[in-house]
Formats: C-alpha cells, structure tokens, sequence
C-alpha cells in the first residue's frame, strides 16, 4: 500500500488552482479563497502538470467548474537553487487547463457544457467543444464550439463540423453544422 502525504495534496491542489484562477499575474495572499474537490490528485513534475479526477469541482470567486477529470499544465518553476520556495511559486503559472467529460462552467448567470474544455491563461479564453451549449438566463445557443472570452464576458459560437442532417435528398449526405440559439421572450 502506498502512503500519500496528505498536507503535500492540499498545497499542491491550492498552488495550482491559485495560479489557475489568477492567470498570469504573481500570486498574492489577498486572492479570494479557491477551493477544490476530487477523488484523486496526481503531479508530475518532468511534464508540468496535475491531473484531477473523480467528480472534480473547483472554484473561485463566481467561476464554477466541474468536469471528470482536470489537467492543470503550468510553467517550470524559478531556476536557480538559491532561489526561495516563495519565489519559486511566485514564477510559476498556469498555462492551459483542459477539462474533459461531463464538463461545466458556470460564471455568473453565464452558463457552458460540453464534452471537453480547453482554458488559455494567456489568452483568458474558454474553448468548449464537444456538444457545446451556453445560457445566459434561460437563452440557450449551441455549435460545436464556443469561445468563452473572461475579461469581456462575450462568446462566440461555430458550428463548422460536417454532419448528417435531417431531411437530407441524398442518404449519408453530409451538411456543415449550423449554431442554434433559443430566445424566450416573456
């Protein structure tokens, strides 16, 4: 049986969701509290990374993210061995994220589903792909991918694979996709 250092997990899923939430910048003890849950953690440093599985739910101020499974994938820490921890974990930062399997965002009233999801530090965008859908109150859109943009709170929805539609002339004709939206009007 292999023993696991408890208080190493809980640093290791703090430190790397810190990063998450606050992209690129060093990180500060004023950050909001970020919280995170998963049946299983597993760090590997050679690739950069920590994947999360196991009814993965992490949070952060009004961001919201359950999926499957989460891998974190971050930069290499400071170089230099004088450098101190502190330091070290100031220059580290998250990269990417990407979430695959039952995954949902929720940030405000704002609403993404899909099969997998794609985060960019850098870019601070949200990539769903997969059966895509989004809500803002009870209007719903869906493609096959939505870009969710955090800092302006806009999407934008493509529907760009081929697929089979309904009503086709030909048998097994393939038409590109289409993005849908629903409107409820009171």
């Amino acid at each position: 049986m292999k023993f696991i250092n408890l208080s190493s997990i809980v640093f290791g899923s703090y430190f790397v969701f810190l990063l998450f939430f606050t992209g690129p910048v060093p990180v500060q003890a004023g950050d909001s509290p970020i919280n995170i849950e998963a049946n299983r953690m597993h760090s590997t440093e050679k690739t950069n990374s920590v994947i999360f599985t196991g009814e993965v739910d992490a949070t952060q101020g009004d961001v919201r993210i359950r999926t499957d499974e989460m891998t974190v994938y971050y930069t290499q820490a400071g170089k230099g061995e004088k450098a101190s921890p502190e330091e070290k974990t100031a220059s580290q930062q998250v990269e990417k994220l990407v979430c695959i399997g039952d995954v949902e965002i929720t940030r405000g009233e704002w609403l993404g589903t899909s099969e997998k999801m794609t985060y960019l530090s850098k870019e601070r965008e949200v990539i769903l792909t997969g059966n895509a859908k989004a809500w803002q109150n009870q209007n719903m859109v869906s493609g096959d991918k939505i870009i969710y943009y955090l800092d302006e709170g806009r999407s934008e929805v493509s529907g760009d694979k081929a697929a089979a539609t309904a009503g086709d002339t030909k048998t097994g004709e393939k038409k590109p996709s289409r993005v849908n939206m629903t409107i409820l009007q009171k």
